[in-house]
């Protein structure tokens, strides 16, 4: 699996595929009212494919969330979903992102050891076979090989303008 994740990474590095930040949430620092805003912090990048997350290192996360880091205009109250996403944007736009750019919060590294793989209970396992499977939706009848779900999300990432 190890030389699958880093065949993908090298070649998405070698054609210039975009990659996009990953960020976590830090809390305000102080005391009462003089506590500072909470904002994300940039940790490393990686390439999304689909519900993966894959690091120029070969290291393999579930996606979680994602905003941009844009100021956000003023708030307007509506629906507390919304206010949320209002404040992962204020978060990230607080952070050392770029004006616009696109920030991966909240995912979970990928448990690749054989233990985990053979448990099935994460978004990649392994089959009776030994084909690596991704779960790519909520069911199991939604696994496919995890080789040919990376050569097509690959794919679809360079097709991106």
């Amino acid at each position: 699996m190890r030389e699958l994740l880093l065949a993908t990474a090298a070649s998405l590095e070698a054609s210039g595929a975009p990659d996009e930040a990953l960020g976590v949430r830090r809390a305000g620092r102080g005391v009462g009212p003089f506590r500072s805003a909470e904002s994300m912090v940039p940790v490393g990048r990686a390439w999304r494919l689909g519900v993966l997350l894959l690091g120029r290192d070969g290291s393999l996360a579930a996606t979680g969330s994602i905003t941009r880091a844009v100021t956000p205009t003023r708030a307007q109250n509506l629906s507390g979903q919304v206010e949320r996403r209002r404040a992962d944007r204020l978060a990230a736009s607080r952070g050392s992102f770029e004006e616009g750019e696109v920030v991966n919060f909240g995912y979970s590294a990928v448990a690749v050891d054989a233990a985990s793989l053979e448990a099935g209970a994460g978004v990649v396992s392994v089959a009776a076979d030994g084909t690596l499977l991704v779960r790519w939706g909520t069911t199991d009848a939604e696994r496919r090989p995890l080789a040919d779900y990376l050569r097509d999300r690959a794919a679809l990432l360079l097709e991106t303008p």
